[in-house]
């Protein structure tokens, strides 16, 4: 299983309508708003790290109002 925690940048006035669309993206697990640089952090699981990217690229940094992402990307120890 691949992790990833996902920074997100909201164009001005479309944080709460990216926000409510993330919310219908099967693999995010977790989503929080957030203040400073990003307005939200994503937690994504996905059966590898070639579904994780598919994700950021197709489900996430097309919906509108999303400006910019900082794909962090989670290991176990």
């Amino acid at each position: 299983m691949a992790v990833g925690f996902v920074l997100i940048s909201a164009a001005p006035g479309k944080e709460h309508e990216v926000y409510n669309t993330l919310l219908k993206v099967s693999e995010i697990v977790e989503l929080h708003p957030l203040f400073g640089e990003y307005d939200l952090i994503a937690k994504l699981e996905a059966a590898d790290f070639d579904t994780l990217g598919h994700v950021i690229v197709n489900k996430i940094r097309s919906i509108e109002g999303v400006v910019d992402t900082k794909t962090l990307t989670g290991t176990k120890f």
